[in-house]
């Protein structure tokens, strides 16, 4: 991430709030009561909650699941809560569990295409309503960055793009995260086919400097773009791991509202596990 001063049209430090983000809210250990925020966590609990359900037809009750599982309540009542948001389980009138329409789709084979992009697309909707923030996932595929599905409104516009996506890896957020999960041959195949042109001021353009910028990248801490893309723009992207597949989830906010990103951001890592258990499935 680049390391600048600089404040907002309100007077919100943007570096301040940069390293706000980077550190642990608090600096105290989590919640046993509060929602699992590691994505890659909450993807193998949820997996283990699923396969609790899926064995019985008839339902299964949250003290079964608690038993097969060995979950706390607390992470338990939030996994289930998320499940039920997504239509992997339902909860029937008794209080037992059984499996949802949406795992039931993509299950289907035929089928699970659609299933998957119209669930994803569900999703980025809820999160662009919950954040307030234009939202997009994105992949890298054949040495390219493809953003292939997003949800925007009037009151959450998406970015513009000035200079092709692909063209500008290095200067955004998605970018950055995609490039951070590659491994450095990747990168460097990457930066011999895209020259890291200036785009604004706050663009990156020493590959030396961009390549240890990803090195110290942490998986767990969202990926920055503080008007490195575009003036007037900040925005910040997770990882979403599935397999072998490199993806990343993302969000774009008007400088003005850039004293949001924080939350915004943890909103987004949240949310980076439904997602990538749609991609386990």
């Amino acid at each position: 991430m680049t390391a600048w001063s600089g404040h907002d049209a309100n007077g919100h430090n943007l570096q301040g709030d940069t390293v706000a983000l980077l550190q642990p809210p608090g600096g105290h250990s989590p919640d046993p009561g509060r929602e699992p925020t590691a994505p890659f966590h909450s993807v193998q609990y949820a997996l283990r909650v699923l396969e609790a359900v899926a064995r019985r037809r008839d339902g299964v009750t949250e003290e079964t699941i608690t038993h097969e599982t060995g979950l706390p309540g607390g992470h338990l009542a939030h996994l289930l809560a998320m499940l039920r948001r997504e239509s992997y389980v339902e909860k029937l009138s008794d209080g037992s569990y059984v499996v949802g329409e949406s795992l039931v789709l993509l299950g289907s084979g035929v089928d699970r295409k659609r299933a998957l992009r119209e669930q994803l697309q569900r999703t980025l909707s809820d999160l662009r309503d919950t954040v307030g923030a234009a939202v997009y996932f994105s992949r890298y595929r054949d040495g390219e960055l493809d953003i292939t599905q997003y949800a925007d409104s009037p009151e959450a516009p998406s970015v513009n793009e000035w200079v092709d996506f692909r063209s500008a890896v290095h200067a955004t957020a998605i970018g950055k995260c995609l490039l951070s999960q590659l491994d450095h041959d990747g990168r460097m195949d990457h930066l011999a086919r895209h020259r890291t042109a200036r785009l604004t001021s706050r663009t990156i353009t020493d590959e030396r400097l961009l390549l240890n910028t990803l090195d110290r990248q942490p998986p767990t801490v969202p990926t920055l773009d503080l008007q490195e893309y575009a003036v007037g723009t900040v925005c910040a992207a997770v990882p979403v791991t599935a397999g072998s597949s490199v993806s990343c989830l993302a969000l774009s906010l008007p400088v003005e509202q850039a004293h949001r990103l924080r939350r915004a951001a943890e909103e987004l890592s949240r949310k980076a596990a439904p997602v990538m258990l749609s991609l386990t499935l």
